[in-house]
């Protein structure tokens, strides 16, 4: 099932808040039911897993598949080849299929583990109850630019905003010496480039396209209204939009276009720069600008460590932190509660475990620039890895 929904609807009520996704495929929406940076989660919470986490995947052979996120691939991919080092009798290979992808195929049994940008939504868990989304690490997106011609000052970025950046990708900022650009960016001159706004094209969804529109919907009220956000959305057709498939393809896309504006993972970022890409720093809910770095990111998911629910369905776009980035999310494992035997379940539990705690060293993480779950939240994940059975 494509990952689909619009805008945003609120229903109050004596209890706690009720939302709800509209969608406008008809389909079952599929991503949050908070408005993004609402640090909101959805669902009722697990129970706390009864099981052991198994210390290791037990003596059989398997092989246990994984599909999904392109920005999480690197990594998992790391993670898979140190634990078959680890385990010779356990071989994951990984595919970079999008978070759409990987969601559905864990829904339809084709994989054991989906990699997702985006959590399940209520939508997700009418289809199938029995999927869990487990945190495994802490990623942020970027915003990148081709504007060769563009001479910054030392030490200066080019800084944007969810309104300048909905405006962009809606047509309605033609050129990066607009008015609205240069009221961010006072005493930088500007070239007269034409925008080309590069957006993700996978017709399964992205998590990317998630987190991005997500943003946008946060800052700009026209954007969520209007647009909304999701793994797939409706791109507004304007002349100049262009669509590549992968983080990797928005790197090479956006390389090939000048004045490309793209959004793309943070695991990319040295591709980005190899590519002679630009990176943007983004406005927060505080008004301050940062690029994603440690202290941005760590800041950032902070401020939702006390909030994130058991099943860890959580919003942290545009979070109230000051220091924070605005664009960060856990990368989740979409595994399904239910094994065929118990000897897949303890495999996967095992390795989970070993990802959210071995695998969160900066042995792994930092080629990929992810951040190390907090303490807290790895507690909630390995109760929900002590769901799988």
């Amino acid at each position: 099932m494509a990952l689909r929904f619009r805008s945003l609807f609120f229903v109050a009520a004596m209890a706690p808040l009720a939302l709800v996704a509209a969608c406008a495929s008809g389909q079952p929406a599929v991503g949050p039911t908070a408005v993004p940076g609402a640090g909101a989660g959805l669902g009722s919470p697990l129970s706390k897993g009864n099981g052991n986490i198994p210390s290791s995947p037990g003596s059989a052979r398997l092989t246990l598949s994984e599909s999904g996120s392109t920005l999480l691939y690197n990594l998992f991919g790391a993670w898979a080849t140190a634990y078959h080092q680890k385990y010779p009798n356990i071989t994951i290979p990984t595919a970079p299929t999008g978070s759409g992808k990987g969601i559905e195929a864990v829904s339809a049994g084709k994989a054991n583990i989906g990699a997702s940008d985006a959590f399940l939504s209520s939508g997700n868990l009418v289809q199938d109850p029995d999927l869990l989304n487990i945190p495994l690490t802490i990623s942020a997106q970027q915003v990148n630019y081709n504007l060769p011609s563009l001479r910054l000052p030392p030490g200066k970025t080019l800084q944007l905003d969810g309104p300048v950046l909905a405006g962009m990708y809606q047509g309605k900022i033609k050129n990066w010496d607009n008015p609205a650009i240069q009221a961010l960016n006072k005493g930088i001159s500007l070239p007269s480039t034409p925008v080309y706004p590069l957006h993700r094209g996978e017709p399964t969804g992205s998590g990317d396209t998630f987190l991005f529109t997500s943003y946008l919907s946060a800052t700009d009220p026209a954007w969520n209204s209007q647009i909304g956000y999701g793994t797939v959305v409706a791109w507004p057709k304007i002349a100049n939009a262009r669509a590549a498939i992968g983080n990797g393809g928005m790197v090479s896309a956006c390389s090939a276009i000048r004045g490309c504006v793209a959004y793309i993972g943070i695991s990319y970022l040295s591709k980005a720069f190899a590519a002679g890409l630009g990176e943007a720093s983004l406005r927060n809910a505080s008004g301050n600008y940062s690029v994603p770095d440690g202290p941005s990111m760590s800041a950032a998911v902070s401020g939702f460590v006390s909030s994130t629910p058991a099943n860890e369905t959580i919003s942290m776009i545009n979070g109230p932190a000051a220091a924070g980035y605005p664009i960060v999310n856990y990368e989740y494992a979409i595994v399904a509660a239910y094994q065929p035997n118990p000897a897949v379940a303890r495999a996967i539990k095992a390795f989970l475990h070993w990802v959210i705690t071995t695998g969160n060293s900066a042995q792994f993480l930092g080629q990929a620039r992810f951040q190390p779950l907090p303490a807290p939240i790895v507690k909630l994940a390995d109760a929900q890895i002590g769901e799988i059975r």
